[in-house]
């Protein structure tokens, strides 16, 4: 299961999964924007609602992977003086709760196959951002709930990873870096088909380990 799934990032995870051979829930709000390929099963549900996920998500019977990728920024560029509560919310709603939620509401089914929670957060370090404070608020938290979850669930087999990608090309950075007046060079970020590339090698660990933690930055390119 991923989710995020009609956006850069969420998108290429599910097909490099499904291109892989597995059958992929694919979650996201917009069906229209959800990848088509074959093995990839849609589920409509709009995380900003976290409360409403346990009526519209069903639980498997097993499940071995379920991988956070949705996540919201843009509207949450502003100082803190200037920064709505609804803002705060829905950052917080759909960066931290709903990933939450949506574990909760899997974890039997992670538990039954000792899957593994794959919690796609951002660069290492992003705290304190001036004019960024829900955001980066929501991914520390989120750094956090990836923590307490590996703690809690090691007993039960469940693995969780946080994985902390450096710019990658997407709209959504396009969007964020025009917001705060800042270039985009795609050619200087990472590709989501590379982030995806590693999301799939970090669920393809060996029974006796695995990455808890792993940074992903861009590589510089010559020529």
């Amino acid at each position: 299961m991923v989710t995020g799934a009609s956006g850069g990032i969420g998108g290429a995870v599910v097909t490099a999964l499904a291109s892989a051979g597995h059958d992929v829930i694919a979650v996201g709000r917009d069906p229209g924007r959800l990848p088509l390929v074959p093995g990839v099963h849609a589920m409509v549900a709009d995380l900003a609602q976290p409360q409403r996920l346990a009526a519209v998500i069903e639980e498997p019977g097993q499940l071995d992977a379920l991988v956070h990728c949705a996540g919201v920024s843009v509207a949450a560029i502003a100082p803190v003086a200037a920064t709505a509560a609804a803002v705060w919310q829905e950052t917080m709603a759909v960066n931290v709760i709903a990933a939450a939620e949506l574990t909760r509401i899997m974890l039997a089914a992670l538990r039954r196959s000792r899957g593994h929670v794959v919690f796609v957060n951002s660069a290492r370090g992003v705290r304190a951002a001036p004019n960024w404070s829900a955001f980066a608020a929501s991914k520390a938290a989120l750094q956090e709930l990836a923590d307490s979850l590996r703690a809690e669930e090691a007993k039960n087999g469940v693995r969780v990873t946080s994985l902390y990608p450096g710019a990658t090309a997407t709209e959504h950075l396009r969007e964020v870096r025009a917001a705060f007046g800042s270039d985009y060079d795609p050619q200087r970020c990472i590709s989501p088909q590379t982030l995806a590339a590693m999301v799939a090698w970090v669920l393809a660990a060996p029974a006796d380990g695995y990455v808890a933690e792993m940074s992903v930055v861009p590589a510089s390119r010559r020529g």
